[in-house]
């Protein structure tokens, strides 16, 4: 395969920031209105050091948008005040400031630039994470993958079918293994020519966080929708369940959906080629799920990876590395761990889901798609 040139016979079907910011409407949410109920009488702030605390028996909506991490990120919670939602952003910007890759005075930035440096303690927590999951499964998460992703082009939108030969010389550089991380010094050393990327948790991470900022100001009800990363705070008001509807991944452009997830308490995180993606020279579709063993998109029959779980960076890690496993791997993961449910989507219109929400998964699609349920 060669790849000489790009712009010139590249079909870009979504750019970068375009496609992150309609991220949002990917996982598609199928939430009554009713339930979601607005203030009793015991609504507004209080004042002083109680402010942005929810008071007991309060259910009023209050809700935010921010443009973070390359996408748009819409939290809804019912309690707490206007007050505390700005707080969550200022978090969520801080987080960003510590995990990109492209601002120059970011911490992963700096520890890609020097091979070297000091980091905080989120980005620590985070990147030993991140490296536990890398060996969990066997590389098919590494974080060290990045120089092979900008170089296809997803992070830059200069979309490209890269040579065989640079491919080949790039993954000599991948290996999650090589990434010391000192939790003495509070460090991050890299070998040569080593680059690292958190994108595949930093979401995740990042909906954990404000899901416990939440907790902390005692809001019991909420709603984070991280450019279509779904994760839940209780259940709703009215004491049911969240509706989450997994996007078509076939017809992602309809609007259309797969099916639908009852949740409370729960993240569900979803892994798609159709996210971001474009067309080469030889009319082929390439997308930005990068397979670390071989530098190329992952192809293994799986179009859609949907994880289902009590934290949102463990699923955000999932999504991603069960996607590049394949479905029989993924099954065997998931029988070994059996610490979070998924739905996977194969290309020949097969849907497994594991036994765990097999009461609480309806598939709508009927006509297009067949449902198994995976057995411990």
């Amino acid at each position: 395969m060669t790849g000489k040139g790009n712009k010139g016979f590249i079909k870009s079907i979504s750019d970068f920031r375009r496609s992150a910011a309609l991220a949002a409407l990917c996982v598609l949410l199928v939430i009554s209105a009713a339930g979601c109920g607005t203030a009793d009488s015991t609504s507004g702030g209080s004042a002083g050091a109680d402010a942005g605390k929810a008071v007991q028996g309060d259910t009023t909506e209050h809700s935010t948008t921010v443009f973070a991490m390359d996408t748009v990120m819409n939290i809804t919670t019912y309690g707490g005040s206007d007050e505390l939602l700005n707080k969550v952003q200022s978090r969520i910007e801080q987080l960003e400031s510590m995990f990109s890759t492209t601002d120059e005075n970011s911490e992963i930035y700096a520890v890609n630039r020097d091979g070297s440096a000091k980091v905080s303690s989120d980005t620590e927590t985070l990147t030993k994470f991140a490296l536990d999951i890398c060996g969990k499964t066997n590389g098919a998460l590494d974080i060290s993958i990045y120089p092979v992703v900008r170089e296809w082009g997803f992070t830059t939108g200069d979309f490209k079918v890269p040579d065989d030969s640079v491919i080949k010389d790039l993954l000599t550089h991948v290996d999650y293994r090589k990434v010391k991380l000192n939790e003495n010094e509070d460090t991050i050393t890299l070998d040569k020519d080593m680059k690292i990327d958190l994108g595949s948790v930093a979401k995740g991470y990042t909906g954990d966080q404000v899901i416990n900022m939440l907790k902390e100001a005692g809001v019991q009800s909420a709603l984070l929708d991280l450019g279509g990363n779904i994760q839940t705070l209780g259940s709703k008001t009215d004491g049911s369940d969240w509706r989450v509807a997994v996007q078509d991944p076939k017809d992602p452009s309809s609007g259309d959906y797969l099916g639908v997830v009852a949740i409370s308490d729960k993240a569900v995180i979803t892994s798609g080629g159709y996210e971001r993606y474009f067309q080469g020279p030889d009319g082929k579709t390439y997308w930005h799920i990068i397979d670390p063993s071989t530098g190329r998109p992952a192809e293994n029959g799986l179009i859609s990876v949907t994880i289902i779980g009590d934290k949102g960076v463990y699923c955000d890690s999932l999504s991603t590395s069960l996607f590049i496993m394949g479905k029989e791997k993924a099954a065997e993961f998931w029988k070994q761990y059996q610490d979070f449910d998924m739905v996977l989507v194969s290309d020949d219109g097969e849907v497994d889901i594991t036994e765990g929400i097999a009461d609480r998964f309806e598939l709508s699609n009927t006509k297009d798609y067949h449902l198994n349920v995976i057995s411990k």
